[in-house]
């Protein structure tokens, strides 16, 4: 028993907002020092085996960037950090190779640190991956405790005017995994665990009916909460504890698969677990309002191409759509491979699933009081162009459009938690948590 909160306790450190990475940066640079220092009569050839490295994987990251094997442009500081790591595990392996036994040691540690400082270099520069469990793809949140729902009763549309916080609750939003008990059926398919997402509205006694938010992250990935949990804290803090209730669902159902967002044989049943299976489940569980005016489906990257694919399918079960840096229409990045899998060689039902097809084809007025926020980075030349293709098919459709570009940002973390902090304001008059816009 006692394994347990160890091993959860290692899963979710938090990789990111630390100063792990400067840890093993000051490790591994000293480690460097060290190692040239015990022979400074080699000096130079040791310097020149630690360039000679860091320079090869300099000019390897950015052939396998140009070739696209990162699915878009590197972020800023990854091939740095990347490339100064080498230079430490380069250096770290002459430590190894050449006596003493003191430098043979200091070389092992010089490698290890120098690893992990290019590892969690890179992954800082992304932004995304918070925790050793959203990289390996488990859950690692206590598992979820719900509310009895009993939420008060009144109109969502006021919802900011009619609530005035009570004494004693939480200054923040609250973080779970959704399982065992509380688990949402899967149906068919194989989703892992989602996690929820409980503002500090919704953890008092009698809280008021919130806004639904179901939200998908990127590919690969995993139900993880961490950016939404944080951009929605700082939201509610200015709010007066109110915000949306937000589940984070898992439209992958493994870290390297794309079912594309649709039910297949391959794949399983994603699109009808998403949009029937979870808000069956949400309206029987949780404190939310049931009108779905107020309910938002949203992701980031590959989960933003499910939110556009689910908004334009189903208007009438999301109100609203928020398209984070979405592909611009799911499985853009392997084509001929969706088509094969996940549609059995049928390149029409691949197309029919495109969401500028779906909102082209739906009829006049599906829309009609339907907010579509669509965002990306400046510098994200992979995704840019289909989000922008995005938002004019919709404005187009009959939604109500907002696009925000990130300035400086390409397809990472920074855009993501710049997009969220951006959209939540633009959202919440529409969902009855700010007066509406002046």
């Amino acid at each position: 028993m006692g394994g347990a909160p160890v091993n959860r306790f290692v899963l979710s450190f938090e990789l990111i907002d630390s100063p792990l990475l400067t840890i093993c940066a000051v490790i591994a640079g000293l480690g460097v020092i060290a190692v040239i220092a015990w022979a400074p009569r080699r000096i130079v050839p040791t310097l020149l085996i630690g360039a000679s490295a860091g320079i090869l994987m300099y000019i390897v990251a950015h052939i396998l960037e140009a070739r696209g094997l990162f699915q878009g442009p590197l972020p800023a500081h990854a091939a740095t950090w990347a490339t100064g790591g080498i230079v430490a595990v380069a250096i770290g392996v002459v430590g190894i190779c050449r006596r003493p036994w003191g430098r043979r040691v200091v070389g092992v540690v010089t490698v290890l640190a120098g690893l992990f400082a290019a590892a969690l270099g890179v992954n800082t520069s992304y932004g995304v991956t918070h925790n050793l469990a959203a990289i390996l793809g488990v859950q690692a949140l206590d598992p979820a405790s719900l509310p009895a729902p009993t939420a008060t009763a009144g109109d969502p549309a006021t919802l900011y005017q009619n609530w005035q916080p009570p004494a004693g609750m939480p200054s923040k939003g609250s973080v779970s995994a959704l399982t065992g008990d509380a688990k949402i059926p899967t149906g068919q398919y194989a989703a892992r665990d989602a996690s929820l997402y409980l503002p500090p509205a919704a953890q008092v006694a009698n809280p008021p009916a919130l806004p639904l938010l179901v939200f998908m992250m990127g590919q690969p990935g995993s139900p993880d909460p961490t950016n939404l949990a944080k951009a929605l804290d700082a939201f509610a803090a200015q709010h007066n504890g109110l915000a949306p209730i937000a589940v984070v669902v898992d439209q992958l159902g493994a870290a390297d698969r794309d079912p594309a967002c649709v039910d297949s044989a391959k794949y399983g049943a994603v699109s009808t677990y998403i949009n029937q299976l979870v808000p069956q489940w949400a309206e029987a569980k949780l404190n939310i309002v049931k009108d779905h005016r107020y309910w938002t489906i949203g992701g980031f990257s590959n989960g933003g191409s499910c939110a556009a694919v689910y908004g334009a399918k189903y208007p009438e079960v999301w109100g609203q759509m928020l398209d984070i840096m979405g592909n611009e229409f799911p499985g853009s990045e392997h084509v001929d491979k969706t088509v094969a899998e996940v549609f059995n060689g049928d390149a029409n039902a691949f197309q029919a699933t495109k969401p500028s097809v779906i909102m082209a084809a739906a009829p006049p007025g599906s829309y009609t009081g339907h907010l579509a926020i669509f965002t990306w980075g400046s510098e994200d030349t992979t995704y840019g162009p289909g989000q922008k293709a995005n938002s004019e098919a919709a404005q187009a459709a009959g939604f109500t459009v907002v696009t925000y570009v990130v300035q400086g940002a390409g397809h990472t973390g920074e855009a993501l938690d710049a997009s969220l902090t951006y959209s939540l304001p633009v959202l919440a008059p529409v969902l009855g948590l700010a007066p509406p816009a002046s």
